[in-house]
């Protein structure tokens, strides 16, 4: 399972990696279209969108933070998708249907962003189960050889992920 993650993580950040990079390297190009879109401030949201691509990318592709990077990409996702993309306002038919398409890639894009930050929260949910779990075993005395079953489920839970902001602490997963 760790490595489908690992491959999922990298095919979904390698998208917005090289989008993100193009902002920068096509700055003008893309600061012309923020403009023809009325984006105020164009080169300066060209700038941040790219960075938050950037960033939110190389957090999901190299599993630090990801939980993050995953909330870095929704948000832009949300805004971009709704300032690039308003399908509502469009007269043409043919500029309407290729709008319509690119929100919806947008807004189902921004879910899987949502997705990403949700499982994580939820294997640190179990994580914290688990070590509270093993930590009530360990405290009672026992025969039992149930602390050694109890452990790798603790330790292999969140394999695969990195770190993770969780509330109120960063904690580092293998």
């Amino acid at each position: 399972m760790s490595t489908v993650l690992v491959i999922a993580r990298v095919l979904f950040g390698f998208l917005f990696l090289s989008s993100g990079i193009n902002h920068f390297t096509k700055l003008e190009s893309m600061t012309g279209y923020a403009k023809y879109k009325k984006l105020p401030a164009a080169k300066l949201g060209v700038l941040i969108s790219g960075l938050m691509m950037v960033a939110g990318s190389l957090s999901i592709i190299f599993g630090y933070l990801v939980d993050l990077g995953a909330l870095l990409l929704f948000v832009f996702l949300i805004v971009a998708t709704v300032i690039f993309h308003g399908f509502w306002s469009e007269t043409d038919a043919t500029a309407k249907m290729t709008e319509t398409i690119n929100f919806f890639k947008g807004i189902s894009l921004a879910g899987a962003s949502l997705i990403i930050y949700g499982y994580i929260h939820y294997l640190a949910q179990l994580e914290k189960g688990a070590n509270a779990l093993l930590a009530g075993l360990q405290a009672q005395p026992t025969t039992a050889p149930i602390v050694p079953m109890v452990k790798p489920l603790a330790v292999g839970i969140t394999q695969g992920f990195g770190w993770v902001i969780s509330k109120g602490h960063i904690a580092l997963w293998k």
